[in-house]
């Protein structure tokens, strides 16, 4: 599979200077860059910031970052599945995760997630691939957002179709832990059918139930 990476970037005024929004970023470009504070849902910052550094060198890793200055101050992750999750069964070169995404507190309110994430798509960058995102509960920052689950839940499908992701089924014990959580799935335009096929074995291990 190719994996196609090209830079694309927009800028975001914002008070007396502008928010730049880029990627796929290089590993040795975010090398020189800091990770704000407060991006701290996964790990702490600096070890964040290195596993970002990381997942930009793989072939198919990218990231795309709004930055402020020197300061990462969101960012979302674009990876293959890892290899302890069930997505990763299939052996599939076109199935790529849509991982994390986090924006730090005070620049919530900008609509970076949705900038970043349509970043990622620009110029038909992930057309030959299915990108999938699971969305579990207990990831999500109910107090920072004031939201309650399903408000959330509400928040992040919008947020996901923006870019033409839609909800799928799966009988994935995690996803069918709870009602709120679940998967979202874009299929590229250039995805041949032996790929949607085999997602959806990958999708349905007890098939024969449904």
């Amino acid at each position: 599979m190719e994996h196609r990476k090209v830079m694309h970037s927009e800028r975001l005024p914002y008070h007396d200077r502008e928010i730049i929004i880029e990627g796929p970023v290089p590993p040795e470009v975010l090398d020189k860059l800091v990770l704000h504070a407060d991006l701290d849902a996964f790990r702490r910052p600096p070890e964040q910031h290195q596993a970002l550094i990381e997942i930009a060198g793989l072939p198919e890793g990218r990231i795309i970052i709004a930055r402020d200055g020197e300061s990462i101050v969101g960012y979302v992750t674009f990876h293959y599945p890892d290899e302890l999750e069930r997505w990763s069964e299939g052996g599939m070169e076109d199935l790529i995760e849509l991982g994390a995404i986090e924006v730090a507190d005070e620049y919530r309110s900008l609509g970076l997630g949705k900038r970043l994430i349509r970043l990622a798509f620009e110029g038909g960058q992930l057309e030959n691939a299915i990108v999938y995102t699971t969305e579990y509960y207990w990831h999500w920052d109910l107090e920072g957002a004031k939201l309650s689950v399903w408000d959330y839940r509400a928040m992040m499908e919008k947020l996901m179709k923006s870019v033409g992701m839609v909800w799928f089924a799966t009988d994935d014990p995690e996803i069918c832990a709870h009602p709120a959580n679940c998967l979202m799935v874009r299929i590229g335009k250039e995805v041949p059918l032996s790929s949607v096929e085999q997602f959806d074995r990958v999708r349905f291990r007890q098939r024969f139930m449904y």
